[in-house]
């Protein structure tokens, strides 16, 4: 199995006032093809900067982020551009469905943006994938007519209509309360397993934590912990 995320010695400093934050300092971490992982930690810990950077949203001060064996460091933003739309998938705590837009359409409206033939191919794809996240009989309503779960079971859907190679969750289960949280956590780790697609979560919460197949635990950032998982919840 071949590396997908390569983090060598990396740090990020952002300026507040007159001070500077060290927010990561000096992270090494390697990420495989089809893991399910959870980076976890306290509030600035740098869990959710070093998603930022995976997911090629900020650059590192120092150090390297490769993605599938390329520097990050060395593509314009038009290029890190068209990482993010062509192999890296995004699902957040707050949903951000378009409200006018029906489960089907938010779900086709991310595989539009990738636009050309690839998109029209795929368009097939949008139904099969809110049926694995089993909202087939919903899939003409709007965010306003669908629990949280099932906004959330939307995302997951729209993270996943393009085929990305990679997909990071930051926080997904924030919202939800235990069981809905539970049921959008089978549902990933079903697609993970079927569609072989690496997820990489930054979370507080437990429950998520113990369904990865690897806990990444950061603190003042840098990696306290790296526990392999995999003989349980973890990748097959």
């Amino acid at each position: 199995m071949s590396s997908i995320v390569k983090i060598e010695g990396v740090t990020k400093e952002y300026e507040s006032g007159s001070q500077t934050v060290k927010a990561l300092r000096g992270v090494d971490l390697v990420i495989e093809e089809g893991e399910f992982t959870s980076i976890a930690g306290p509030s600035g810990s740098g869990k959710t900067t070093l998603l930022n950077l995976i997911g090629c949203l900020d650059s590192a001060t120092s150090g390297r982020v490769l993605f599938e064996g390329e520097d990050l460091s060395r593509k314009s933003s038009n290029e890190l551009a068209d990482v993010r739309k062509a192999k890296i998938g995004f699902i957040f705590q707050t949903f951000n469905l378009v409200p006018v837009l029906s489960a089907y359409e938010n779900v086709e409206l991310a595989l539009s943006l990738m636009g050309g033939d690839a998109a029209k191919r795929e368009k097939a794809r949008v139904a099969k994938l809110l049926d694995m996240v089993e909202l087939s009989d919903m899939m003409h309503r709007r965010p306003s007519e669908l629990s949280g779960g099932q906004q959330q079971r939307v995302a997951i859907a729209r993270a996943l209509v393009k085929k990305p190679k990679l997909v990071l969750a930051d926080e997904p289960t924030a919202n939800l309360d235990s069981k809905t949280g539970k049921t959008v956590l089978e549902i990933m780790k079903k697609i993970n397993r079927e569609e072989g697609a690496t997820f990489i979560f930054s979370t507080h919460d437990r429950q998520v934590m113990d369904y990865a197949g690897r806990l990444v635990t950061l603190k003042d950032g840098v990696i306290a912990e790296d526990i392999d998982k995999s003989g349980s919840n973890g990748k097959s």
